[in-house]
Formats: structure tokens, C-alpha cells, sequence
């Protein structure tokens, strides 16, 4: 992508920074963030910085391209404010695309999550039945419908992309997160210190890790593509909790022992394990995961060494 305008809210985040930090170097990038999970001091110079809502008034949509990444992006955000969570998740949503089609724009891309697929060890596919059992699934479930009311009623395309557990590594824009970050980046600054890793439960829980530079080459190509509908970001293949842990000691040299703790998140809502079908996405734009599960722990450990 070159030569572009483009809004990446949520931009100073984990996801959204590294999106608008890639497509600074060939394009005229504009951030919008509140400030809550993402820090301006995850940008580069290039990038322009708004400390903003996405429920105000005039942002800055007059662009090519939308990426709509701001969110509150948790279950326990939502659980503590549904309001705020339903406001921000959907009504955000909702008032960021219509000021951009009021501007001209033309082309949505927008965080949705793979939580809505429930607990699966087996690939899931775009279009299997999905159920809501939190707040935040139902805000991305809502924020995909008025996607769909958008694409029928007006002149835009608008992809939803399905995230499989993000990761990168402290060091990095996930830091600014904290507990938030994802647990590869936990387990490892936990580990590298010297620390025992706490493990909800048994540790046997999986999940589709992917890179966030892969999750990135996914929305470049999906704007590019002017996909409309659902997509999956994930790798197709999915590790345990124990094996994370494994993995991080070997990559380290180090012999830190986890410490198994109870669940705080009630069984009937906590996902327990995922596997994305990205056939769909493959199918479109060619993409494939290019950062192995291997590679990703090497990353993310680099820092340490």
C-alpha cells in the first residue's frame, strides 16, 4: 500500500502501532487513540498522533483507508463497565465509520475476535455457528453486524478480521499493556526474571499464537484487497500453556517451574482452547503466516539475551 491517506484508531496500541509504524514509511498515517491502552511513545516521527475518543466528534476521516483497532479488548473490561464497553466497542464503531463515509472513504477494516468460536480444537471456519457468552463477544458480534449494514446500504467495503491471541513480546508496544498483554509476553518477562509463570488451571489450554507482524501483513492485504465480510487471522495451529512454558525456558536457558493457580474467570464463559481455519483469508489475498511458533518464542526472547 503507497500513497495513501489512512486512520488507524486505537493506533498508539499493541495491534494498531505496529500497523500504523508499517505503513508510515510509504504512506500518510494518522492515529487516533485515547490514550487508555497505547502510548504515543509506541510511534515512530512519521506517524501523526491524536489523542482522541473514537466517540467524539470531527476525527480525523477525511482518508483512503480506515483501520478501526480501538477497542476495549477484554473480558474483564467489559464485565467491570458493560456500558462503557458496549459505548466504546460498538457505538466507536459506528461513529467512526460514519464520519469517514461522510468524508469519502471507502474501505473499512476492523478488529473483530476469534472468542465468539467458543472452545475448539479443531480449525474454525468463518462461517460455523458462533455464540455470546461475555460482553466483549457481544460487542464484536454487534460491531460485524452494523459492518454488514454498512457494506449492503452504503458505497464501502468493510472487513472484519478475526484475531487468533496476538502476540510480540515486552520490549515492545504489548509492554504499555500490562496484565492486558498476552501471555507469551507474561510468561517470558516472568521466566527471564527469574519468576514462576502463573497458569490458570491444568496448563493443557491452547491457542492459535500468532505474530503480530503477520497479523499486520493480513490487514495491509485486506485493505488492499477491499475484502468485505469475516475473515480469520491465525496460523492454523495451536499449543498449550505447558508448551509455551517449555518452549520460553529452553529459548532462555532457564528452569523456571509455573505456578498453577485457580481460574478467576468463570468456566462457563473462559475459552479454553483455539484453532483458526485460514483458508478463507488464504483463499483471497494469498496470505499465509510467515513467523513459525518457533520463531516467534526466539523473538520474543531476544530481548533478554
Amino acid at each position: 500500500m503507497q500513497g495513501k491517506r489512512i486512520l488507524v484508531t486505537g493506533g498508539a496500541g499493541f495491534i494498531g502501532s505496529n500497523l500504523a509504524n508499517e505503513l508510515a514509511a510509504e504512506n500518510d498515517v494518522v492515529v487516533v487513540d485515547d490514550g487508555y491502552l497505547g502510548t504515543p511513545e509506541n510511534l515512530d516521527d512519521a506517524v501523526e498522533y491524536r489523542e482522541a475518543s473514537v466517540l467524539d466528534g470531527n476525527l480525523p476521516t477525511d482518508v483512503d483507508v480506515v483501520f478501526h483497532l480501538a477497542a476495549l479488548s477484554s473480558y474483564a473490561m467489559h464485565e467491570d463497565d458493560p456500558t462503557t464497553g458496549a459505548r466504546v466497542n460498538v457505538e466507536g464503531f459506528v461513529n467512526v465509520v460514519e464520519q469517514a463515509k461522510a468524508d469519502g472513504c471507502e474501505t473499512v477494516v476492523y478488529a473483530s475476535t476469534s472468542s465468539i468460536y467458543g472452545s475448539r480444537t479443531e480449525p474454525s471456519p468463518e462461517d460455523m455457528d458462533v455464540t455470546v457468552n461475555t460482553g466483549y463477544e457481544a460487542s464484536k458480534m454487534a460491531r460485524e453486524s452494523y459492518a454488514e449494514y454498512f457494506s449492503n446500504h452504503y458505497d464501502l467495503t468493510a472487513a472484519g478480521m478475526r484475531f487468533f491471541s496476538v502476540y510480540q513480546g515486552y520490549g515492545g508496544a504489548e509492554e504499555h499493556k500490562g496484565e492486558y498483554a498476552n501471555v507469551i509476553a507474561q510468561f517470558a518477562d516472568d521466566i527471564a526474571n527469574g519468576e514462576a509463570p502463573k497458569i490458570y488451571g491444568d496448563g493443557a489450554q491452547t491457542r492459535d499464537f500468532t505474530h503480530v507482524s503477520d497479523i499486520v501483513r493480513g490487514l495491509v492485504l485486506a485493505a488492499e484487497h477491499e475484502l468485505d465480510g469475516v475473515y480469520n487471522l491465525g496460523t492454523g495451529e495451536a499449543y498449550d500453556f505447558n508448551t509455551v512454558v517449555d518452549l520460553l525456558n529452553d529459548e532462555l536457558g532457564t528452569d523456571v517451574e509455573p505456578e498453577y493457580v485457580e481460574n478467576p474467570i468463570p468456566e462457563d464463559v473462559y475459552v479454553h482452547d483455539t484453532c483458526a481455519d485460514p483458508s478463507k483469508m488464504r483463499e483471497a489475498t494469498g496470505w499465509e503466516p510467515q513467523i513459525d511458533f518457533e520463531e516467534g518464542i526466539r523473538r520474543v526472547c531476544q530481548q533478554y539475551k
